[in-house]
């Protein structure tokens, strides 16, 4: 089948690493179900793969890929929840699990003509929702749903300051904290992503590092190390920072500790989320008609012009592939 995958590791040169060909995918599980994918999506963890970050050598090559929506072979509609858990965990949150992998990890990922999961891994796609848009929910915007509803205790009429806004969990952020009711400031170091953000719902936006009028109630961090700092000098005493990924790297040069403890601070760590709250995702969309912020759709074949795109930093929104 078509796929675009890791067929090496490159730390400097990850576009070296991908390769967009037909490749035989390795055995699964007995019992999995397989999906013909209409849409899958790229994220960041795609490109890390490439650069060999939690992807060794010896489970190479390997179909990169976390989301996608298509059909089983009984004419349903699916969406694909990523999270794969280890037989031995007996909890209900599979990110709880220290020895959860993601599809694409240590199984074949979505960006394929096809991909196989476990049948527990398969919601129901509303036909309200087509796959271009459900494709983009399962990394990104569910990332973004559990930042604000889970783990940051935001309520309407909260300040919330996004740190980045032109990523798939930014601009996802934007879209639900808005129509949440809480009011979003935004930064980027582009004036025209600060303009596609207020276009999106955001109420202000900032030049990065920039001076706030006023301290805010959380923070979405998912820049890390550049805007670390940042952060936490943004947020009001008692406030919070919910951190989901560190794209510039998660070294900062100063961890502010002082300012934590004595404001004092909260910082919470937030990783994906649970298939309920993917299916509870996929309600609040159906049920106030906001969609997914789609960069572009690319041909599986034109797969390595999404990948350059995202590691030149060249989107906002989504990078859809339709096989």
């Amino acid at each position: 089948m078509l796929a675009a995958y890791a067929a090496a590791a490159d730390a400097d040169q990850p576009l070296r690493a991908l390769r967009v060909a037909e490749i035989d995918p390795p055995p699964v599980p007995e019992g999995w179900v397989e999906v013909q994918v209409a849409a899958s999506a790229l994220n960041h963890h795609d490109v890390w793969s490439l650069r060999g970050v939690g992807l060794p050598a010896d489970r190479l090559p390997m179909i990169l890929g976390c989301d996608a929506a298509g059909t089983t072979s009984d004419g349903r509609r699916v969406l694909v929840y990523p999270v794969l858990t280890d037989p031995s965990f007996a909890g209900t949150d599979p990110t709880h699990d220290p020895r959860r992998s993601l599809l694409s990890e240590r199984h074949p990922g979505t960006i394929a003509t096809a991909v196989r999961v476990p049948p527990t891994n398969l919601v129901e796609l509303p036909d309200e929702l087509s796959f271009v848009d459900a494709a983009c929910l399962p990394t990104a915007w569910l990332t973004a749903y559990r930042m604000l509803f889970t783990s940051s205790g935001l309520k309407p009429g909260d300040t919330v300051l996004v740190q980045g806004a032109g990523g798939g969990v930014a601009t996802a952020l934007v879209v639900l904290a808005a129509h949440a009711g809480i009011r979003v400031w935004v930064t980027s170091r582009s004036e025209s992503k600060q303009a596609r953000a207020l276009d999106l719902g955001a109420h202000a936006a900032f030049a990065s590092g920039a001076r706030l009028p006023e301290r805010v109630d959380a923070v979405m961090e998912t820049v890390g190390a550049a805007t670390w700092s940042h952060s936490i000098n943004s947020l009001r005493p008692g406030g919070t920072v919910v951190i989901s990924g560190a794209t510039s790297g998660d070294a900062p040069a100063k961890a502010e500790l002082t300012k934590i403890f004595f404001k004092p601070l909260r910082v919470v760590g937030s990783t994906m989320g649970t298939r309920d709250e993917l299916v509870a995702l996929t309600r609040m969309l159906t049920t106030t008609g906001i969609r997914p912020v789609v960069d572009r759709v690319l041909p599986l074949a034109d797969a390595a012009a999404g990948f350059e795109a995202m590691i030149n930093g060249d989107v906002f929104g989504k990078i859809i592939f339709e096989p």
